[in-house]
């Protein structure tokens, strides 16, 4: 008897606790599953975008962030502070993924027509960031893909409205600002979410052979056509200034010296209008005056002036300086 009981007691204390260990530790592990799915981390280059059983619910930023566990909240994270870049007629294979030296070519994309009916090959490379984490989500499908065709589109319309001179040569900024206004112009029309950053063109050529070196002789004479007159420029840019800095002295001088004329000759009409009034006042007064003015001026510079002194109604004529001869 004793040895029965002490079989069937460990078959009843295992079989009464089972239950609240199982139940247990199912209950801890819903609380660690429902505290590891609440929380999840935002870079500070991404914006998070929670939907709620499949519907939009909010865009949260960077930082931690919490959620509904469970699959009841999911998550989709954007970059939305990180430029990223598209290659239109090749791909790069450097580290840059912009760099032409060994890049696979695409002259599906590349190929154009110009207006004046030539055949040119164009690579470009289109930067954007994502400004709309919910409009880049669910507004557009193949994201990528639309990017490329709306980027393709606009380029051949801006490269089949001008001649392939003018592609190759003076109006590559506009043209790379032209087409980024248009494809953030239809972007934004389609709400896609993304702000076009710089349409950069790459490459320009014409078809290989001899169209090519013909194409690349113009434009090297073009660019010493500019070169040559950059330097007439600069030639006309240091002679021009000296020459009218030279002729604004002399006209400067000019007029000093009419200024300078003309107050001397109205100064003398001034003093000769004087004289001939004081003349009308006191005409013997003003004789001898001028007289003896006059005498001054001339016998200035002498050194003796002898005078008789026998002479009546002397007059003195000069200083002599106290001695009398």
């Amino acid at each position: 008897m004793e040895g029965e009981e002490k079989v069937v007691r460990p078959a009843r204390r295992g079989s009464s606790l089972s239950p609240k260990i199982i139940a247990v530790a199912v209950i801890i592990i819903l609380v660690v599953a429902a505290a590891a799915s609440s929380f999840f981390v935002v870079d500070q280059t991404e914006q998070a975008v929670v939907l709620r059983l499949g519907k939009y619910n909010r865009t949260v930023g960077p930082g931690l962030q919490t959620k509904i566990p469970f699959g009841i909240d999911t998550v989709h994270i954007v970059p939305t502070q990180v430029v990223q870049t598209l290659t239109f007629g090749y791909r790069a294979n450097d580290s840059t993924g912009t760099g032409l030296k060994g890049a696979s070519s695409y002259k599906s994309e590349s190929t154009m027509l110009t207006g004046d009916l030539n055949i040119v090959d164009v690579e470009w490379i289109v930067q954007y960031k994502i400004n709309d984490p919910s409009a880049w989500l669910f507004n557009v499908e193949n994201r990528e893909t639309t990017i490329r065709d709306i980027s393709q589109s606009v380029m051949n319309a801006l490269v089949g409205d001008l001649p392939i001179l003018s592609v190759m040569t003076n109006l590559r900024t506009q043209i790379e600002i032209e087409a980024q206004e248009n494809m953030q112009e239809i972007f934004d029309r389609y709400n896609f979410g993304i702000q076009i950053v710089t349409v950069k063109l790459q490459n320009i050529v014409p078809p290989e052979g001899d169209v090519q070196d013909a194409f690349e002789d113009v434009n090297k004479a073009i660019q010493d056509m500019n070169r040559l007159i950059n330097e007439g420029k600069e030639h006309y840019n240091q002679e021009i200034p000296a020459a009218q800095g030279e002729a604004s002295k002399l006209i400067l001088q000019a007029q000093g010296y009419a200024a300078e004329r003309v107050n001397t000759a109205t100064g003398d009409a001034a003093r000769f209008n004087a004289m001939l009034e004081a003349y009308t006042e006191s005409p013997a007064i003003t004789e001898t005056r001028l007289y003896i003015e006059t005498m001054d001026e001339v016998l200035k510079n002498e050194d003796i002036t002898l005078v008789d002194r026998n002479l009546e109604q002397f007059l003195p004529i000069k200083n002599l300086g106290g001695t009398a001869l």
